[in-house]
């Protein structure tokens, strides 16, 4: 009788076993906690490492072209605040087309100068760790640009104002602004200004590159046709 319900007892426990193994099999094989993924951090990290160059690419290109700033609504570089009334004094003057010139000038320095640091971003870029990856994948349609500005902006802050600096006189920023400055200052009854513009060109410049490769991540993360690799497809499917 004993032999009977141990065998009986084992054949239970085997049968438990095999069922278990069945639905053990059934279920996803995730390295991560993400439902029914089978990619681990690293494969996130590199797909989303690969997006953000995609939008240096496609996108930050474009600002490094003759209007791309100038021409781009999106990124467009406006006077500053304390230099709209030099626009203003100028153009009930007469110098319209000076303060035209003044506002290009700007934008030229912007489109010049992402020209010479777009390798600055690409290094950035690499510094997507997988233990962010999780969080920046299943966030908002711009989280991995918002994680990229808020590691990097101060260093490329750093790195981007003397090449600014550099573009205001290769593009002949500076003689133009001097000019505009010298003759607004000219004018009876106006306060005189003298703005840091090469502060104000650079911070404007890295908005502009921030937008576009934000522009770049917001397609690829709604639109299927824009993951044009086998790892974008397959990290960014996982978003739910």
């Amino acid at each position: 009788m004993i032999r009977k319900i141990l065998a009986i007892t084992l054949l239970i426990n085997l049968t438990a076993c095999a069922e278990l193994h069945e639905v053990a099999k059934q279920l996803p094989q995730t390295q991560t906690n993400i439902p029914n993924s089978t990619i681990g951090n690293a494969d996130i990290a590199a797909g989303l490492r690969q997006a953000l160059d995609l939008g240096i690419e496609k996108q930050v290109s474009k600002l490094t072209q003759t209007n791309g700033f100038y021409g781009n609504e999106m990124v467009k570089i406006l006077l500053p605040k304390e230099l709209q009334k030099v626009d203003d004094g100028l153009r009930k003057i007469g110098l319209g087309n000076l303060a035209d010139e003044g506002l290009k000038a700007l934008n030229r320095a912007a489109e010049d100068a992402v020209k010479e640091a777009t390798p600055i971003f690409v290094d950035a870029v690499k510094g997507i760790t997988f233990n962010d990856a999780k969080s920046i994948l299943v966030g908002s349609d711009n989280a991995a640009t918002q994680y990229l500005s808020s590691k990097t902006e101060t260093s490329l802050y750093n790195k981007f104002n003397p090449v600014i600096k550099n573009s205001f006189s290769k593009v002949g920023a500076d003689k133009i602004w001097s000019n505009l400055i010298n003759k607004y200052n000219s004018i009876p009854f106006t306060d005189d200004v003298n703005p840091d513009l090469t502060d104000y060109v650079t911070g404007e410049a890295l908005k502009g590159v921030f937008t576009m490769i934000e522009v770049e991540e917001k397609e690829i993360r709604t639109q299927y046709s824009s993951r044009t690799t086998d790892l974008l497809k397959k990290v960014f499917a996982l978003q739910g």
